[in-house]
């Protein structure tokens, strides 16, 4: 199995920063994309932001001029700088990797277990 280590999330103020990282760990798999999905309550999960292996970004509308998605590729690790933050990000904030494996029963996506992030208005 892969692993996602996400690390950030918190409480801030609107107008605020906050920045996630999530690594990548596990037995011998090749990291195709990584980013993050949010979900706030009563809400669908959705977009945030993903890099592939050649740098390309996915952005949602909702955050684009604010989000900036980098990775480290020798250490599978991918990081989310969140600028001008306001009460409609609050959500969890789900870390998601597409790997490709040898097996090809193995699965190829992987959903960390969520940081928080709390913007209060």
């Amino acid at each position: 199995q892969v692993q996602l280590a996400e690390f950030g999330g918190g409480e801030v103020q609107a107008g605020e920063s906050l920045s996630l990282s999530c690594k990548a760990s596990g037995s011998a798999f090749i990291l195709n994309a990584i980013g993050w999905y949010r979900q706030a309550p009563g809400n669908q999960r959705e977009l945030v932001a993903t890099m592939n292996m050649d740098g390309a970004t996915n952005y949602a509308d909702a955050v684009k001029g604010r989000f900036t998605i980098s990775r480290d590729y020798d250490t599978h690790t991918a990081y989310l700088q969140m600028n001008m933050l306001g009460p409609e990000d609050t959500a969890i904030y789900f870390c998601h990797a597409d790997v490709t494996r040898a097996d090809p029963f193995s699965p190829r996506e992987f959903w960390g277990q969520g940081t928080r992030v709390t913007v209060s208005s």
